[in-house]
């Protein structure tokens, strides 16, 4: 390994790992999936060294277990229940559940088989591992920095002068950060710079920085617990699988942790199981694909239907932000709802070269293939067509008919 160690504590993964990996462990512990790297950037490419410290940065995250100071830090969150702590205390990567290879247009294949319980758990930190490596033996890493450290600044800066206002904020971008190092002093500036800020710095999803700096862990759900609790099960609808991971949801947490993902296979689907009940149970709703207004405007009539007060329920944006578009959707929203940002790449990945644009995702569960069918084209991931045109019918068939 010719870096050092580039995840270095378990806690460094988002947040929403914990709170889908407790409902996986209660509901849903003898499911299995395979995960699949991509690389969507056409002119980037790994080179054999890359991969080797890719994988060899992978075998040493298999290393790691949970300290025992971080077990009570997991355990003072408040909807973590102690039996999934305990399982914590037990639990730890396994390095023979990948498969780390040259063998990709990109010159970069990885893939991750296993439990859900386990394999959902790899996602981030092998995007962060990518991401960090890539970036050091592609450059010069210290001129990059360089460059991120005055785009920080300039951000910071608009902050303490209230150039812009966002509402509530927090850092999303652990998955396609520089590295570690411009990740922990980007939490550590900005935290500063909102102090007497019109924005509010909220918290970040990475749960080690968090912990480090006192600020919220961040996170709900993910597409992968949609389509892996809404498709895993061959007995079910797929054009329903919405319900069937929102209901598994409030009978994990009831009331807490609740804001739902809308665009896993669609928003328009997914407003039809997002009635009366899920509504009011669910605090909000996270945009991540598709036009935002447009968006946000939907979602407002929705809870207008239902004879809900929109007004008091969270709409949190999280794709592809920065500051300015932030405020924009601030400005438009902001009297109509709760608003709430989380923004990834702006802030953990901005300098004078392009970031990554590299995702993981689940492939496969129990043997058959599951698919993301985001509100913008391109953003889906699956290996079977056929099975995302089957799954595409459904939908339509239900949409139509309902």
């Amino acid at each position: 390994m010719k870096l050092q160690p580039i995840i270095t504590s378990l806690l460094e993964t988002d947040l929403y790992k914990f709170s889908m990996g407790m409902t996986i462990y209660h509901q849903f512990p003898s499911y299995r999936t395979t995960w699949t790297f991509k690389c969507r950037n056409k002119d980037v490419h790994f080179t054999k060294e890359m991969v080797e410290e890719i994988r060899d940065q992978i075998r040493a995250y298999c290393d790691l277990k949970f300290t025992e100071d971080e077990l009570e830090y997991l355990g003072g969150i408040q909807w973590l229940k102690p039996d999934y702590v305990e399982f914590l205390r037990l639990w730890h990567p396994v390095f023979e559940d990948f498969e780390i290879t040259d063998d990709a247009p990109c010159g970069l294949a990885i893939e991750a088989k296993s439990t859900w319980l386990n394999s959902s758990m790899y996602e981030i930190p092998t995007l962060a591992i990518v991401n960090e490596v890539f970036f050091r033996m592609n450059y010069d890493y210290e001129d990059l920095l360089d460059s991120y450290k005055e785009r920080l600044e300039a951000k910071c800066r608009r902050l303490r002068e209230n150039e812009i206002c966002l509402g509530n904020f927090s850092e999303f971008g652990l998955r396609r950060r520089l590295s570690a190092q411009a990740q922990e002093l980007a939490i550590e500036q900005i935290k500063e710079a909102a102090k007497n800020s019109k924005s509010t710095f909220v918290g970040t999803s990475n749960v080690y920085l968090a912990k480090k700096y006192n600020i919220a862990p961040v996170g709900t759900m993910a597409h992968e617990y949609i389509m892996c609790a809404g498709q895993g099960n061959n007995k079910h609808n797929a054009a329903y699988s919405n319900w069937y991971a929102l209901d598994a949801w409030i009978r994990e947490y009831s009331v807490l942790n609740g804001i739902a993902l809308t665009d896993t296979i669609g928003t328009d689907i997914f407003l039809k199981d997002f009635q009366l009940t899920f509504a009011t149970m669910f605090s909000g709703v996270r945009h991540d694909s598709g036009d935002p207004y447009e968006w946000g405007e939907k979602m407002i009539r929705h809870y207008q239907s239902l004879g809900i007060d929109h007004k008091t329920k969270t709409l949190l944006f999280s794709d592809s932000l920065d500051f300015d578009k932030a405020a924009a959707l601030y400005e438009h929203f902001h009297d109509n709802a709760k608003v709430a940002f989380g923004i990834g790449t702006y802030i953990s990945n901005d300098t004078k070269v392009p970031a990554l644009n590299i995702v993981m995702k689940t492939t496969e569960c129990n043997g058959h293939p599951v698919a993301k069918i985001s509100d913008t084209p391109g953003k889906g991931m699956c290996k079977d067509e056929e099975y995302v045109q089957y799954l595409q019918r459904t939908l339509k068939w239900r949409l139509e008919r309902e």
